[in-house]
């Protein structure tokens, strides 16, 4: 499989390619303007893309707006002097902009909102610590067995030791030493924000609470390294996920339309987010 590229654009930080069919502006550089927008929107047609879309400061929102984007979703306080976070999408095509499955996200949510503050079950017997370089082919077979397909090729333990080098922290659950649940934080140390991601949970362990316990650890993680704000994209048909950050306490900051290829498809997204500091309480045992 040929994933997204990543490289630096015009001043930006930028992945994109045929798998998603977008441009995605992952970092917007100071300075970038209406020039940088139209830089993307040649790209994005050069190559037959038909989304493009950018996470960028509220303080840039206007000239975005103006160039026929919409907001999609939003994150207060993500940016480390406070400033929101906006998700910004601009559509090539008139079939990228219509949601499918619209009223099963919509039941999602609000299956959701009503499990809000709801506790998680404990692990009892089993292991849940921070993986290390060994643990890399397990999680990689782990994420094969999950996952149909994958925007970021964690399928490969090469990726996974390469990105715990740099700015990912995995972590596991183990029933004696078999891997069985495993999820990741991705973090942005000039933000103080990072995503959780990269859940998955073996068939047979499903609803047991795994998901729950792995964001509990991840939070207590992320706190104590100085992160502020956590959040998360996930799959807006997924009712197990948005569930689980609905119950630890996150936000609905909106949905992503027609965004991430995953599980054989393009699909929508959901943003959760919430606020991190020293004393977050923790629902889950870890």
């Amino acid at each position: 499989m040929d994933y997204d590229v990543i490289e630096d654009f015009k001043g930006c930080r930028i992945q994109h390619g045929q798998l998603n069919q977008r441009v995605y502006v992952m970092k917007w550089g100071q300075g970038c303007g209406e020039r940088e927008i139209s830089a993307l929107d040649v790209l994005a047609r050069e190559k037959g893309y038909t989304k493009i879309f950018a996470k960028v400061p509220e303080s840039a929102g206007q000239i975005f707006l103006q160039a026929d984007f919409r907001e999609e979703a939003k994150i207060p306080g993500y940016f480390s002097e406070g400033e929101a976070c906006l998700f910004l999408g601009r559509y090539l095509s008139e079939e990228r902009a219509v949601i499918k499955e619209a009223e099963k996200i919509e039941q999602v949510l609000n299956l959701a909102r009503g499990k809000s503050g709801e506790k998680f079950k404990p692990l009892n017997e089993l292991r849940l610590e921070k993986a290390g370089i060994e643990a890399a082919e397990a999680l990689a077979n782990l994420y094969k067995k999950t996952f149909l397909s994958y925007p970021f090729p964690i399928f490969d333990p090469e990726y996974i030791c390469q990105t715990m080098r740099s700015h990912i922290d995995y972590f596991d659950i183990r029933e004696d030493e078999k891997l069985i649940a495993a999820a990741s934080t991705e973090k942005d140390g000039e933000t103080r924000a990072v995503e959780m991601t990269d859940f998955a949970t073996l068939p047979e362990y499903r609803g047991r609470g795994m998901a729950g316990s792995l964001l509990a650890r991840m939070e207590k993680e992320a706190s104590a390294s100085g992160f502020r704000t956590a959040y998360t994209i996930a799959r807006a048909v997924s009712a197990g996920m948005n569930i689980t950050f609905a119950r630890a306490g996150y936000a609905y900051g909106g949905t992503l339309v027609n965004n991430t290829w995953i599980s054989g498809r393009i699909e929508s997204m959901n943003v959760w987010y919430k606020r991190l500091s020293p004393s977050t309480s923790l629902r889950a045992s870890s």
